[in-house]
């Protein structure tokens, strides 16, 4: 099972000693969509051998002096292994543990066709939806904890870039189950964390309003994996 650690200095002394290390650390933050990306790549590889860090944003601890030297940009989320290996950037270090570990999530390299598909439709998340779902996100759930009210001629243009991507979405779907192909991949993955972010920010409609994507949508949360990484979050949030 994974461990999860608070950064605080005061939690982290009441800690027990770890007799076992961990095959690696997470860093990241709770409802940070990249840390996110991460932790349903490895709850849908049925990973649990690593342990999480949660950093506080609103305390700025990712621009500490120690994540600094993890992530140059100061961000989240960053994997480290005992052998002093680091990595950043969500998409990155979800390749990396799929391939690490052989998630079933990647097309063989043999494959040249399904290699193409899963490149093409990674660039399509990261160029037609990512940019605008997170313009949304960012107004709509991280300013409320900055304390900032939305700036909502931003949220009125994100959403409809949003809405045409699905659009076209609606429309590719119907020849596969899934973004790149057949099989569920990383490619569906990406998606996931910002898609739970328009829900959460009350913007369901533009997956539940075509009828594809919200079959596609249900497929992908229906998974065993991510459903209990869901359940152990929830549960989270009531202790």
């Amino acid at each position: 099972m994974s461990k999860l650690i608070n950064s605080s200095p005061k939690f982290l002394s009441k800690l027990l000693p770890i007799t076992k290390m961990p095959a690696f650390t997470l860093y990241g933050a709770r409802g940070s969509t990249n840390t996110n990306r991460v932790r349903l790549t490895l709850a849908e590889g049925g990973f649990t051998d690593y342990e999480i860090v949660l950093l506080n944003l609103q305390k700025g601890e990712q621009k500490s002096k120690d994540n600094m030297t993890r992530h140059p940009w100061g961000k989240i989320p960053v994997i480290t292994f005992p052998d002093g290996f680091t990595l950043y950037e969500s998409r990155a270090i979800c390749k990396y543990l799929t391939r690490k570990y052989s998630f079933p999530l990647l097309p063989l390299s043999s494959d040249l066709k399904a290699v193409a598909q899963f490149d093409q439709a990674e660039s399509e998340e990261m160029v037609y939806f990512a940019e605008p779902a997170g313009k949304i996100g960012f107004e709509k759930f991280v300013k409320r904890f900055m304390g900032l009210p939305a700036d909502e001629v931003v949220v009125a243009d994100a959403l409809k870039a949003v809405e045409r991507f699905f659009d076209v979405a609606e429309r590719m779907l119907q020849q596969k189950d899934y973004m790149a192909g057949a099989n569920f991949s990383l490619a569906d993955i990406n998606y996931l964390p910002l898609v739970q972010r328009l829900f959460v920010c009350g913007y369901g409609d533009v997956v539940r309003g075509r009828k594809t994507v919200s079959a596609w949508w249900d497929r992908c949360m229906d998974r065993p994996g991510i459903q209990k990484m869901l359940a152990e979050d929830k549960e989270a949030t009531r202790r």
